[in-house]
């Protein structure tokens, strides 16, 4: 195998040249061969400089724009020192045994469902109601208690079977955003974060889960029985004849809704009091939630972007299986009638504000998020440029 051929052999090389004359044009040779390596190097160093320059220009503005990427860049390096096999990034909400019989070795945590509860004492009898209904279909049971009272519910059958935990007057959004990170709830197929109001007599939670698995919904609720109280919306209403629905047809009020509508509350929508996510779905709603504001109000507005595709496809209402939302509010509430007023006031002016600065936080994001194309707005242009065409 020959050596390499090196720079010195070649002005070596000129000595073992006749000269003749000809030793002066092979010198303007060489020095017209190193006049094109060199430019040649020069322009590789140029290019790999502005290309390093430019990357480094982008990373920068992407640290900006997803300042998270760099967090969790930085989490994985906080791993180094762990080999890959042992490390272990996900948990969850199941209750482990202390000790495992020869009969029962291993114990499947498969198909399982999760059910949370932001709940108090008042309305204990209306929860085990809802649990009772939940139980024998595999869901794993979580109750939020805000009022701090967990001894009350001991007497309970099913009450050592469900996971407690416990924080003074917090809301079930603050509750969710804190212990059902995505992460922690990543072996659950649905997440049911339920209020504790809800009549469940003509509600069936496996029938409710075919049907939805039959329709592809990701983000769902039941429908709400025609008498239940504070209905905000008439997509949420129970519709007799239908399995499920995806939009809603009225022209009463401000918001008129027609087979043009695109969005909520017409299409697309679901309500706070019931919502139902799919693993894919609740994993881009604990985002979404805002770790301070903890009422979250406008956040229904804004599930669609979770639905993991067309809202007005991926989110309904199943109609078969619905509840009756009782409207009671317990959280916040006083001894007195008086102080029970005066708190669901405050309460609903916070919640107000919150909705303000949630709006403001969306509209800031979208501002500068040069990148995010809205996915609902393009679906309408295109719309709207095949309807031109089709006139014309």
């Amino acid at each position: 195998m020959k050596a390499p051929i090196s720079w010195i052999w070649v002005f070596k090389k000129k000595n073992s040249f006749s000269d003749g004359g000809k030793s002066g044009g092979l010198k303007m040779k060489q020095v017209s061969f190193m006049g094109v390596v060199c430019t040649v190097m020069l322009f590789i160093v140029y290019r790999t400089t502005n290309y390093q320059y430019q990357a480094y220009k982008e990373t920068e503005m992407e640290e900006r724009m997803h300042p998270f990427n760099q967090e969790i860049l930085l989490s994985s390096r906080k791993l180094d020192g762990l080999p890959r096999g042992i490390i272990q990034a996900r948990s969850d909400l199941e209750l482990r045994p202390l000790w495992l019989t020869s009969s029962k070795l291993t114990v499947d945590y498969s198909n399982r469902n999760l059910l949370a509860i932001a709940a108090g004492i008042k309305q204990k009898h209306s929860v085990d109601d809802i649990v009772q209904k939940f139980l024998p279909e595999n869901f794993t049971i979580i109750l939020f208690h805000y009022d701090g009272n967990v001894k009350g519910w001991w007497d309970l059958e099913w009450s050592n079977q469900a996971i407690h935990i416990v924080a003074h007057n917090q809301t079930k959004w603050w509750f969710a955003k804190r212990f059902l990170h995505p992460d922690v709830v990543s072996i659950y197929d649905y997440i049911f974060l339920w209020d504790e109001d809800l009549g469940v007599e003509d509600f069936n939670p496996a029938r409710y889960l075919e049907i939805v698995r039959e329709a592809g919904l990701e983000i769902s609720q039941p429908a709400l029985h025609p008498n239940s109280s504070d209905i905000h919306h008439r997509i949420t209403v129970r519709a007799k004849k239908k399995k499920f629905h995806r939009r809603v047809y009225d022209s009463r009020g401000s918001v008129k809704c027609t087979e043009e509508s695109r969005g909520p509350p017409c299409t697309g929508f679901v309500e706070g009091m019931a919502p139902v996510f799919s693993r894919s779905a609740w994993h881009c709603t604990w985002h979404l939630i805002q770790n301070d504001l903890v009422h979250g109000w406008g956040l229904d507005m804004k599930l669609g972007y979770c639905a993991q595709g067309d809202r007005t496809k991926n989110v309904g209402v199943v109609d078969s299986e619905f509840i009756f939302h009782k409207g009671i509010q317990s959280l916040g509430g006083g001894d007195s009638p008086e102080k029970k007023v005066s708190n669901s006031k405050k309460i609903r002016r916070q919640s107000t504000r919150e909705f303000t600065m949630f709006k403001e936080r969306w509209n800031r994001a979208v501002e500068e998020d040069k990148k995010w194309i809205d996915p609902f707005k393009s679906d309408q242009r295109r719309r709207k440029k095949q309807r031109l065409r089709n006139n014309h």
